[in-house]
């Protein structure tokens, strides 16, 4: 996710609310476009290599045993979903920005059964579940509310000219753009094993960035599926639906299992990190919340925590003062 969503998500609230006080320029935004777009492909791809089930809108990469990274790289949010097979089920871990066919994608990859899970019910990790018949999901307040489907001047951000490096998918324009509605099929347990034949995925409760945010561990492999409580870039900490609280405890359960594991495979950005990067991105959330850190304005309401291969962006109320 980068920053540029930041940018534009103030312009959005000068739109809405006026409360940026020093408003950025057309110039501005139109720069970080151009670097956004200009920092493509990523170089954590070149050690990969592009499956043929590839097309303009998704980029497809066999990153782990089984697993494929679904990728959106030329809109703003550069979300991942993933494909993650056993020998006779498969689980689609988020479906992106609905912006694209992500069904047509995953058909192209396997023939087994998919279940639709999802990391947490913001707009960019639920767009393609109306594609599918089975979608199994934690039950919360804002899980339920969200499956009832978007059409709001955020969710039209998303298909702006302003949020793409590409043209959209044939059919698809910013005005016919709209997280549809889908039903919850199933209602998963937190701790429940999902046998898929030859793997085993346990969901992991990790509330904080939203109420409904999950991870999926696969024990026996060492893999580790973040959502969006850990992706290599600014971690979002300032919606309504944020608790800063239950965002550390989460943070620190899932520094306290790097040791077990193999690989990350986080929901922005980059699919394949390093595990020991959760001890750093807990200690250093740790410190936020002591209030020892120090922090920079992204823009007005809002501050940047910055480290070395990720940052906290935080409302500027809710940050903790020493006394």
């Amino acid at each position: 996710m980068s920053t540029l969503k930041a940018l534009m998500l103030s312009v959005m609230c000068i739109v809405i609310c006026g409360c940026l006080s020093d408003p950025l320029s057309e110039s501005t935004l139109s720069d970080s476009l151009d670097t956004f777009c200009a920092k493509l492909p990523r170089p954590e791809y070149a050690e990969l290599d592009l499956h043929e089930s590839s097309n303009n809108w998704f980029e497809v990469y066999l990153v782990g045993d089984g697993v494929w990274a679904i990728y959106e790289p030329h809109q703003w949010q550069e979300v991942i979903s993933y494909l993650i097979l056993g020998d006779n089920q498969a689980i689609l871990f988020d479906t992106g920005n609905g912006l694209g066919d992500i069904h047509a994608i995953v058909k192209k990859l396997t023939s087994l059964p998919v279940t639709v899970i999802n990391s947490h019910s913001h707009i960019d990790h639920i767009g393609g579940n109306y594609q599918f018949e089975n979608i199994a999901s934690v039950s919360t307040v804002f899980s339920i509310e969200r499956s009832a489907g978007l059409n709001d001047a955020l969710v039209k951000e998303e298909a702006s000219a302003a949020a793409l490096c590409k043209p959209l998918p044939e059919g698809v324009t910013q005005a016919n753009h709209i997280i549809r509605p889908y039903q919850i099929t199933r209602v998963i347990a937190v701790g429940e094993r999902l046998d898929l034949g030859g793997r085993v995925l346990e969901v992991l409760s990790i509330p904080g960035h939203t109420d409904d945010s999950i991870a999926l561990l696969d024990k026996e492999a060492g893999y580790l599926w973040t959502g969006d409580s850990y992706y290599a870039g600014p971690i979002w900490l300032f919606a309504d639906e944020t608790d800063l609280v239950d965002y550390k405890k989460s943070i620190n359960y899932l520094a306290k299992l790097s040791p077990q594991l193999v690989l990350l495979f986080p929901a922005h950005n980059t699919p394949r990190v390093d595990p020991k990067i959760l001890i750093g991105v807990a200690n250093s959330f740790n410190k936020v919340l002591s209030g020892s850190e120090t922090s920079k304005p992204e823009w007005d309401g809002v501050q940047r925590f910055q480290y070395d291969g990720f940052s906290f962006l935080l409302r500027e109320d809710a940050i903790p003062k020493l006394e």
